[in-house]
């Protein structure tokens, strides 16, 4: 995918109608929802002619996807864009520039072949896009991004309140009307892409859900179990094993299968990360990824919400962290391509350059962190009781003595939650809010206060008994990134006090999304 020019915005000519191939791209696109189906008619379909009625179906589909076509118009005006669909009952849709907070452009490896791409349209509102082209002319896909990135930066009515202070700094000594500038604040090289696919469980997934596939077989599974094992070990006599032999054996297949899926972790790595480069126009920032898909997705700076930051165990061998924010966007199934991850991997260094250069004058790397009560490890720790009990019975059932070995879990446990609760922290200096955690895997949450849109205390029932409560701070899209951002273990009165502190704080605040 080529990045346009950015010095000015490309012209986009009026009434366009969609490339003359898309309804192809629809076909496939309805092909996948109605799969199930028309193969259900085809296996299952008996009596005269019901061979025929996948073909008719097949026509159906067809017939819709040209209609769409036809139906379908799109003209880009000064301020907002112009939807037009059908021929009998027509609709028009104006989506203004300023309301756009996501423009994805995405393109499989059939959209490269054609040279086309699809476009989609998000705002915060809604579970749908707000408008979504299948498909456009590479070039015309680009044009409308770049039109959009442009007008939308200064449309009125683009942002809520005033402008925030990365808004400032990013329009200082700016000539008005002026394009902004492509300035790359990420990339990642091949290097990177290895480490990334080293640090990641991707291929953990895939070998999991292939592995419950193989489980729904019943029958099959067994056969295909039975036959890998022979294709692993039938050169061996595995009757003659000694204990020793079979630890080592097992060892072996261990990490054999643990490398195995670390390869494809990195190839996966390669396949969605290759190319991966985060650049900036003024106060729009855009991310294009993809070895064989190509995507390429662009969001207003000021539509990040919260942010999240990541250090596992392999990340601190290989000393880098993975930056993600939460944009406030209608969510749907596409949510997995939308700008999250501005930094898939990289170092403590670039991490706090990028958040630094976001949110200028915020203090992140200035936080004071305040510590949680020494008893706090407790809390961490009684959840594991209950599951290392169970398992310890479970074992020792079926295997007797041995099965004690189970509870050597607890040790360990009762040592992580106290390192953990050591390191448990929150702060509050008056722009953010944050709350770290962890120390095997150490994570980061926080957000600006101009983009809290609820606080909330909550009680469980342990809460209830031990006098502590947990303060949700609640923004647009929460929960997008995992967990919203929340502060537990507070002693209520602190948890109330520190509410009604942020209440006052957010009730001098306008609010920015």
């Amino acid at each position: 995918m080529t990045t346009p020019d950015p010095a000015a915005p490309a012209a986009v000519a009026a009434g366009h109608r969609l490339h003359p191939m898309s309804w192809l791209f629809e076909l496939i696109a309805q092909l996948r929802q109605f799969l199930v189906p028309l193969l259900a008619l085809v296996v299952f379909g008996q009596g005269d002619r019901s061979e025929l009625w996948p073909l008719a179906g097949l026509a159906v589909l067809v017939a819709a996807s040209l209609w769409r076509y036809f139906a379908f118009r799109y003209q880009p005006e000064a301020d907002q864009l112009v939807l037009r669909t059908g021929l009998l009952s027509r609709n028009v849709r104006v989506v203004p520039y300023g309301r756009i907070h996501n423009v994805a452009v995405d393109q499989t490896l059939l959209h490269r072949l054609f040279d086309v791409a699809s476009v989609r349209l998000e705002s915060a509102g809604g579970k749908k896009p707000e408008a979504e082209m299948r498909v456009l002319r590479l070039d015309q896909a680009l044009a409308l991004e770049d039109l959009i990135r442009h007008r939308g930066a200064t449309a009125p009515g683009s942002g809520t309140g005033q402008p925030s202070v990365a808004d400032a700094a990013a329009n200082r000594d700016r000539p008005e009307g002026a394009a902004a500038s492509r300035t790359v604040l990420h990339h990642l090289p091949a290097g990177e892409l290895l480490r990334l696919g080293i640090i990641s469980n991707r291929g953990m997934v895939l070998v999991a859900a292939a592995f419950a596939l193989v489980g729904q077989s019943g029958e099959n599974a067994a056969r295909i179990f039975e036959a890998l094992g022979r294709w692993l070990f039938g050169w061996v006599d595995t009757s003659g094993f000694d204990t020793a032999q079979w630890v080592v054996a097992g060892t072996t297949l261990l990490l054999a299968a643990l490398l195995g899926v670390r390869l494809l972790s990195v190839l996966l790595a390669l396949l969605q990360f290759h190319g991966f480069t985060l650049a900036e126009y003024g106060r729009r920032l855009t991310v294009e990824r993809g070895l064989l898909a190509r995507w390429r997705t662009s969001s207003p700076r000021r539509r990040i919400q919260a942010w999240r930051m990541q250090e596992g165990v392999i990340h601190r061998l290989l000393d880098r962290r993975t930056l993600k924010v939460d944009i406030a966007t209608g969510g749907g199934q596409e949510d997995a391509r939308s700008l999250r991850e501005l930094v898939p991997v990289g170092t403590p260094e670039q991490c706090r350059a990028l958040v630094a250069h976001l949110l200028p004058g915020s203090g992140w790397d200035r936080m004071e962190w305040m510590p949680f009560r020494p008893a706090t490890w407790w809390r961490l720790f009684w959840p594991s009781l209950p599951l290392v009990a169970v398992a310890t019975t479970v074992l020792c059932w079926r295997f007797g003595a041995p099965g004690l070995l189970a509870a050597l879990w607890l040790p360990w446990a009762a040592f992580k939650a106290r390192r953990q609760a050591a390191r448990m922290g929150w702060a509050f200096n008056g722009r953010l809010a944050a709350f770290r955690t962890g120390w095997w895997s150490r994570h980061w949450y926080w957000a600006e206060l101009d983009k809290l849109q609820a606080l909330r205390v909550s009680r469980n029932p342990v809460d209830r008994r031990l006098g502590t409560a947990t303060l949700v701070l609640d923004t647009a899209g929460a929960g997008a990134l995992g967990p919203p951002l929340r502060i537990p273990f507070l002693p209520l009165r602190r948890a109330l006090a520190l509410q009604h502190r942020l209440a006052g704080e957010l009730a001098r605040r306008p609010l920015r999304w």
